[in-house]
């Protein structure tokens, strides 16, 4: 009888976890072939902004295989995963500053898919196993935009192009304060703009606006566990920054401008831009700086649910609502609010 109702509970946890397992196979992912993209809208420029999660790792060498574990043959996290993606576009026809986000743990068809065998994984590892020129054609061919340059970054290069712009201001709530109060780091400040608070020395600091060095900058926008919405809101946390330095720039001179591409130039991972190519792209964004900065989220609200697959959380996209959502947002001027409710 314990032989019986053993054999039992044993068949039923092997159903249960091949049921789990089928539940846990995302759909099959629509997208765009490379070739079969339109042309970008008349004076849309398109600049891809890829940011690593490690502070000092250089450059992914050129031309070799995906990094995998020569024990066990699985991948690698061995040159950064890109957990910062924001697409650039500076509309000079429409007079338009566009800031694209996607999250880091979008799931989406692999480079190394075929027509007979679509492979899935996530977005933000795709950069680590395959390079800058094969995230570019992945994002563009689930979105329906061709995007051909990228300029690639790690957190110490952001962290001096946000300081030499002299830091940046910005309202944070106390829940933000008690987690970046756990980064005490020397030489570096979150400072009340009226002085009074430092929140690296107290946790207890009012809910407010605060000035944040290079440093702590990078660290606002990596929270992730604080407040709800988990990756969503940190692509909203970038888009903070972004928009906040892009406020900044307003006031700047041509002169000043020409600097910051400069600063730019000196502080990269990688890019396949020249400085002719990056000058331009700063004469693009100099004649807009009276824009209206507009942002959008991808997934937008609704087209993502989250989903275990392959050992890992991700999200499985409607890549199809996602490429409907950016050719509205490329072709109508509106801003889109990120909804700050958990998802």
């Amino acid at each position: 009888m314990l032989r019986r109702i053993i054999c039992v509970c044993l068949t039923t946890v092997l159903v249960l976890a091949a049921c789990s397992a089928l539940a846990a196979q995302p759909k099959p992912i629509s997208t765009i072939p490379w070739e079969e993209l339109p042309a970008a809208f008349d004076g849309q420029h398109h600049y891809l902004l890829l940011c690593i999660d490690q502070w000092k790792e250089g450059a992914r060498p050129e031309g070799i295989a995906p990094p995998v574990n020569p024990e066990n043959g699985q991948r690698r996290d061995y040159y950064g995963n890109t957990d910062g993606m924001v697409l650039l576009t500076l509309d000079t026809r429409s007079h338009r500053i566009m800031l694209t986000s996607f999250i880091r743990d979008a799931l989406i068809a692999k480079p190394s898919s075929t027509a007979d065998s679509q492979k899935i994984g996530r977005i933000n590892y795709v950069y680590n196993d395959y390079g800058p020129d094969a995230l570019c054609k992945v994002i563009s061919e689930h979105i329906g935009v061709k995007i051909e340059k990228y300029i690639l970054f790690n957190f110490s290069q952001i962290q001096e192009i946000i300081s030499y712009l002299g830091g940046v201001d910005i309202d944070i709530t106390s829940e933000e304060i008690a987690y970046l109060n756990r980064y005490r780091v020397p030489q570096h400040s979150v400072v009340s703009l009226d002085g009074k608070h430092d929140v690296y020395n107290s946790a207890a600091c009012p809910a407010g606006v605060y000035h944040f060095s290079g440093h702590s900058a990078v660290l606002y926008m990596r929270i992730r566990k604080v407040g709800g919405g988990g990756d969503f809101m940190r692509t909203q946390r970038v888009r903070t920054v972004l928009s906040t330095l892009a406020d900044k720039c307003r006031v700047m001179t041509w002169e000043q401008a020409q600097d910051l591409a400069n600063n730019i130039m000196d502080n990269n991972n990688m890019t396949n831009m020249n400085l002719e190519e990056v000058m331009q792209a700063a004469e693009y964004a100099f004649g807009l700086k009276d824009c209206t900065i507009e942002e959008l989220r991808i997934p937008p609200e609704g087209a993502a649910h989250s989903i275990d697959y392959a050992n890992m959380a991700a999200q499985e996209v409607d890549w199809e609502v996602c490429r409907a959502a950016m050719a509205d947002y490329l072709q109508n001027s509106f801003l889109v609010i990120d909804d700050d409710e958990d998802e």
